[in-house]
């Protein structure tokens, strides 16, 4: 084996095992709640001793940021490349509402950790990172939506991304009709209908 193949073997077999690691955290949240997070329960649940973890993840805050990057790699999967930016955002909206359907234990870690970042700056600031990145994306697709007549103009600003993200937010925190809300929200953007345009929640 040639030392650039061992070195992505090397690669691939760390990067699995930090992945196993956030899973197990992720897992742990899911089921016990933030206060139930336990480092050495983590390296349990992964099969390693607790100087492994503290080897991929030296700080309890580099793991819940691991956390929230495998949640936020989940709702960005949720995002279609192609297609009209009025289609990616309508189909986004509504892989949203499946995915926390047939994912539920993604809305109660995420709702742990919103819950959480209320009283810890550290988690408060990660979560504020992600969802910077998400406000941008979405800032992208009702610019060029606008841009390109799909949606009202006046649509196109900071305001409207917030309240997108909002409305996704609270479903989260089982807050009641926010599926309700979710589907008022795409028929004020005008995305209820659109002929031809496949529905990721059937």
């Amino acid at each position: 084996m040639s030392t650039s193949a061992a070195a992505g073997r090397t690669g691939a077999i760390k990067e699995r095992r930090r992945q196993e690691l956030v899973l197990a955290a992720f897992n742990l949240i899911a089921e016990n709640g933030f206060e139930g997070l336990r480092t050495r329960d983590v390296a349990a649940a992964a099969g390693v001793n607790i100087a492994t973890l503290h080897y991929y993840f030296p700080t309890k805050e580099s793991l819940i940021r691991g956390v929230l990057e495998y949640a936020m790699g989940r709702f960005r999967s949720t995002l279609e490349p192609h297609g009209s930016p009025d289609d990616q955002l309508r189909n986004h909206l509504r892989a949203v509402r499946k995915l926390l359907s047939e994912e539920p234990e993604l809305a109660s870690v995420m709702g742990e950790l919103a819950l959480r970042s209320a009283r810890d700056k550290a988690i408060a600031g990660i979560m504020a990172e992600m969802y910077e990145a998400w406000h941008a994306t979405l800032r992208g697709l009702l610019r060029r939506a606008a841009k390109e007549g799909h949606l009202r103009p006046e649509l196109d600003n900071d305001g409207v991304v917030a309240v997108v993200i909002a409305t996704v937010s609270a479903m989260m925190t089982a807050a009641p009709r926010t599926d309700q809300a979710l589907r008022q929200l795409e028929r004020w953007l005008g995305l209820a209908e659109s002929k031809g345009t496949k529905n990721p929640s059937n």
